[in-house]
């Protein structure tokens, strides 16, 4: 039965344009991204050996010319959205996949579903290699998630399970404050970041700006933008409850909602650097100096930049294979692959 399902499942995925998600789980990270990703005219390969690599694969009795592949020691992934264009640098290093089969081989759930799934031991469903009549083995669970770092409520989950997780950073951004292009504004203090989030000023003549009324946008709890800003930005203080209205649901809504949005010369949101300048069309949308510091690549490898995360990897304690395969991303070879993805590598 369940290879009949598996089977039809793959059918569906070949034929029909969507992004599949298990039950409950959100859109997913393609439904965030509008722009194209894809390797430039000058990819290098920089992994050198076949350590990591597909299992067999198996084909469905009935259904010719569609196959169900084991991972082999491929650590299955999921992630948050703007580790996508990373997902898909790996499968091109190490697998030789086509470009037109990475939207369906990397298929991010978006952080709180990855962190839920690596947790509980869940799969990541409905993971295609569409031009090979592939559906990988959807009971394997996932690996590897890479991600911001998790929440508090997340990193509750995984020690109430009794999960221990290791957290490997592999690249640095910059979190960002964006405003729209007609605002006055070109930086804010952190402190004043802090005084628009609590609710201490209502327009932009006190900050720089105009008289312009403020709208000081927020992201749900739980993704990853919003837990860089309860945990990094306000340092401990707590953040004016946003109205519904001013919850961007998702990262391309919060840029659309900046640029082009009727309040928009007032608006101002946060996101990440990679984000918003890869993923998603920009047009209309400025990202603010903090303190001063501009989110260039030589201030946030040093950390002048205020506001500098990383991307992790994040697997179970005493997997050996993932392991052995986030070793290779944060050495030399990984690091070289993280720069051409259009990261700012650790060093």
């Amino acid at each position: 039965m369940k290879r009949f399902l598996c089977a039809v499942t793959a059918f569906l995925m070949m034929i029909l344009p969507v992004q599949a998600e298990e039950e409950n789980a959100s859109a997913g990270s393609w439904s965030q991204i509008n722009r194209a990703v894809g390797k430039g005219e000058d990819w290098r390969q920089f992994a050198t050996d076949g350590s990591f690599r597909l299992g067999e694969k198996e084909a469905l009795e009935g259904y010719a010319g569609l196959y169900l592949m084991d991972w082999g020691t491929w650590p299955s992934m999921d992630g948050s959205t703007v580790c996508v264009p990373m997902a898909m640098e790996l499968a091109r290093q190490w697998l030789g996949l086509e470009e037109g089969d990475l939207s369906g081989f990397v298929n991010f759930s978006t952080t709180p579903y990855a962190y839920d799934r690596l947790t509980r031991g869940k799969p990541n469903p409905l993971v295609t290699i569409k031009s090979r009549g592939v559906m990988m083995d959807d009971t394997h669970p996932i690996d590897l998630v890479l991600a911001t770092y998790p929440n508090a409520d997340e990193r509750r989950a995984a020690a109430d399970a009794g999960v221990e997780l290791v957290y490997v950073p592999f690249c640095c951004d910059a979190f960002v404050f964006m405003v729209n292009e007609a605002n006055p504004v070109d930086s804010l203090t952190a402190e004043q970041i802090r005084e628009i989030y609590t609710g201490k000023h209502k327009t932009w003549a006190d900050l720089g700006g105009t008289a312009q009324q403020l709208y000081a946008y927020q992201r749900p709890h739980g993704s990853g933008s919003q837990t860089a800003m309860e945990e990094m930005v306000m340092a401990g203080l707590e953040i004016r409850k946003a109205e519904p209205n001013y919850i961007s649901d998702g990262m391309a809504d919060a840029v659309r909602q900046i640029g082009n949005y009727d309040n928009g010369p007032g608006a101002i949101g946060y996101s990440y650097l990679y984000y918003v300048s890869t993923l998603v069309e920009n047009s209309g949308i400025k990202v603010l100096s903090v303190d001063g510091v501009a989110p260039t690549d030589e201030n946030l490898q040093s950390g002048a930049y205020p506001f500098t995360v990383n991307y992790y990897a994040v697997y179970r304690k005493g997997d050996a294979n993932t392991e052995a395969f986030v070793n290779w991303l944060v050495g030399e070879e990984g690091q070289k692959a993280v720069r051409q993805a259009g990261y700012v590598p650790l060093r």
